[in-house]
């Protein structure tokens, strides 16, 4: 299948002259592999067909999905979408356009697009939630308050300052939000707006899932900029993370604390009816909760008639978004709309979702929470698969690729592809370690000890920095306080951590590459996605134990759903969900064909066949249990310092 590649380069010999006639590439010369996902891309667009992809980091995902798509697209009239959650990604898509732009001397129009709330200029609106600023900006444009929204346009025709802003950005398409908000600020014009009018001039359309995977927002996007699905090509990057972000999507849930907030807008703002209301659905809530239990399942018809004990239910939806509207004029969010939203979803469907009331304590306080949740985003993800022109999913975590398939509602004739990592397999050192487990039951003062002498072991070892991934902040507190033997600076993940702290902490930990340092973080935390450590920036990356959690009722539903509809419910809504967690933990370390990095998974379950078999197919594992040490030095060749003494000190 490769078999066009130089042993040494790792390049392709004798490019096909019928590929690079038929994509627009940016490089001079591709990637090891990069060839062969640019083909089964550019076969499948061109019979309509639809690809889930597992490509691993280095590949060059984004220029192998773009070249083939965007050719074709130009060839057949054809709008190209890049769906990303990823800000990162974002940019990284505009500089792919620009320099096939450049390369192939062609005027390429793309427009990067994030939500509506990121590129307001409006004082004040970051603080609000979604929903919360959707609505306030609806109210601020029906009652003309928004001078940005307002100069956009003198009548039908665009204003001057529009113009200028449009030509302006034009002259630098493909253009980056940041881009879009600076102009459309300089022209005092509203950036979304400019945005919209850009996106339906263009090729390539970069921007979030829920754009084309929330159902208002993608009616209300195709139609404002003329765009036909079925003459859409779409690409998402990032895959995996697509069912749980959908689900998310297509889920609502209202709370004690959210009715409390609620109670307050309505005494501030003399309605005092809705605080009664409100005082009553609360009282609904309490009453639902049994005493001794933390989370039952709840049934829609049973809330529906408690609320109607109350007054009419469409009434007070109703009621309670005019009252939300007032309110947004003097504050810009109102936790009353928050409710109508709610009250609103729960008349949705029951196939599908599940419905739960539960009980938690945070601070010594009590809070119930009541959710309507969204089981299955093929109910979503299928309307759009079936009507796009073609639908291509990648993403360096999209093992087994039969999973997100039959997830996403991909026809039974998608093609499936799983590629090898591009890099030398000389230079990665996949372990496990096949010693104490982070398992509920084994769990005690003793598996704590044991865990942080193999992580003490590690760290010391490691010529460089480490990072270490434990399944919970629970289980990395405990872990820690027996840590005292690391000879390295430690770095700790803080579960509160905002994003400058992210960002200090990271950059400080990097400045330790000669030295060594040990980052200590949570898998599916702060640090297990999204970063990159490339070179000497990260040596080894360890993940201790499944961060499986104990199933709750949502787990438990999803499960049982999957059963029925897969055949599958314990892997798809439990196992691998899980495991990819962990994948995306590891992705830290090997980020380039130079990269020499080890990768260990500490669990003796790591070699327990229902386990193991969850490790992307082209891994090759090794497994240890005391010689790991000795494993490391070999595969960098160095001796540790002190020749072992720190080691098996512990009491």
């Amino acid at each position: 299948m490769f078999e066009q590649r130089d042993p040494d380069t790792g390049l392709i010999k004798e490019p096909s002259k019928k590929l690079e006639h038929n994509i627009l590439f940016p490089y001079d010369s591709m990637r090891p592999i990069q060839e062969e996902m640019i083909k089964s891309i550019l076969k499948e667009i061109e019979k309509k067909g639809n690809a889930i992809i597992h490509a691993p980091t280095g590949l060059g995902k984004t220029a192998a999905s773009i070249a083939p798509t965007l050719k074709y697209a130009l060839d057949n009239n054809k709008v190209v979408f890049f769906l990303t959650p990823r800000n990162t990604q974002h940019r990284i898509a505009i500089q792919t356009l620009k320099e096939i732009s450049s390369k192939q001397n062609i005027k390429i129009k793309g427009t990067d697009i994030v939500g509506k709330k990121w590129m307001c200029i409006q004082p004040g609106v970051s603080i609000l939630a979604t929903n919360e600023f959707n609505e306030y900006c609806r109210a601020m444009r029906e009652d003309k308050k928004c001078e940005y929204f307002e100069n956009l346009k003198n009548g039908e025709a665009l204003s001057a300052d529009s113009q200028v802003a449009m030509s302006e950005l034009d002259n630098l398409s493909p253009v980056t939000v940041e881009e879009i908000v600076e102009i459309g600020g300089n022209h005092k014009v509203c950036p979304y707006e400019i945005a919209m009018l850009l996106a339906a001039k263009s090729n390539v359309i970069i921007t979030d899932y829920y754009y084309l995977f929330h159902p208002k927002i993608r009616e209300n996007f195709l139609k404002k900029n003329d765009i036909n699905l079925h003459d859409s090509i779409i690409i998402i990057d990032e895959g995996h993370n697509l069912p749980s972000r959908i689900k998310d999507l297509a889920s609502e849930k209202i709370s004690m604390g959210i009715l409390k907030r609620a109670m307050g807008e309505a005494k501030k703002y003399n309605y005092e009816n809705v605080g009664t209301v409100i005082e009553r659905i609360a009282s609904v809530l309490a009453n639902m909760m049994p005493d001794g239990e933390d989370e039952i399942y709840v049934n829609k018809e049973i809330f529906i008639k408690r609320i109607n004990e109350i007054i009419n239910y469409q009434e007070i939806i109703e009621e309670f978004y005019n009252v939300a509207d007032n309110i947004r004029e003097e504050q810009k969010q109102s936790a009353i709309g928050s409710i109508a939203s709610f009250l609103d979803a729960w008349l949705g469907d029951d196939l599908g979702f599940t419905r739960i009331i539960s009980r938690e304590k945070r601070n010594g306080q009590e809070n119930i929470t009541l959710s309507y949740r969204c089981l299955d985003p093929s109910l979503i993800s299928k309307e759009v698969i079936d009507q796009a022109h073609s639908t291509i999913v990648m993403s360096g975590t999209l093992t087994p690729t039969t999973m997100y398939k039959e997830l996403l509602g991909f026809p039974k004739e998608a093609r499936e592809e799983t590629f090898p990592s591009p890099f030398p397999e000389e230079n990665r050192l996949n372990m496990v370690i096949a010693k104490t487990s982070t398992k509920f039951t084994k769990r005690s003062e003793s598996q704590y000890r044991e865990i942080a002498e193999i992580v003490t072991n590690i760290a010391n070892t490691t010529p460089g920095n480490s990072a270490i991934f434990f399944p919970s902040y629970h289980l990395k507190d405990e872990i820690d306080k027996y840590l005292s033997k690391i000879e390295k600076t430690v770095f700790h993940e803080r579960q509160e951590m905002n994003g400058s702290e992210k960002e200090e902490t990271i950059a400080n930990f990097k400045k330790y590459k000669k030295t060594g340092a040990v980052l200590l973080g949570v898998i599916g935390g702060n640090f297990s996605e999204g970063i990159d450590l490339p070179g000497d920036e990260l040596k080894v990356v360890a993940m201790i134990g499944l961060p499986l959690s104990r199933p709750d009722l949502e787990t438990k539903a999803l499960i049982d759903y999957y059963d029925k509809k897969f055949g599958a419910g314990w892997d798809y809504g439990y196992v691998y969900p899980a495991f990819n967690l962990l994948i995306q933990s590891a992705g830290r370390c090997i980020r380039s064909e130079t990269d020499k990095g080890v990768i260990i998974f500490i669990d003796e379950r790591f070699t327990w066949q229902n386990y193991y078999r969850c490790f992307p197919p082209t891994w090759k594992m090794k497994i240890s249990v005391d010689k790991y040490p000795e494993m490391i030095e070999k595969f960098f060749g160095v001796k540790a310092k002190n020749d072992h003494a720190w080691r098996n000190t512990f009491n």
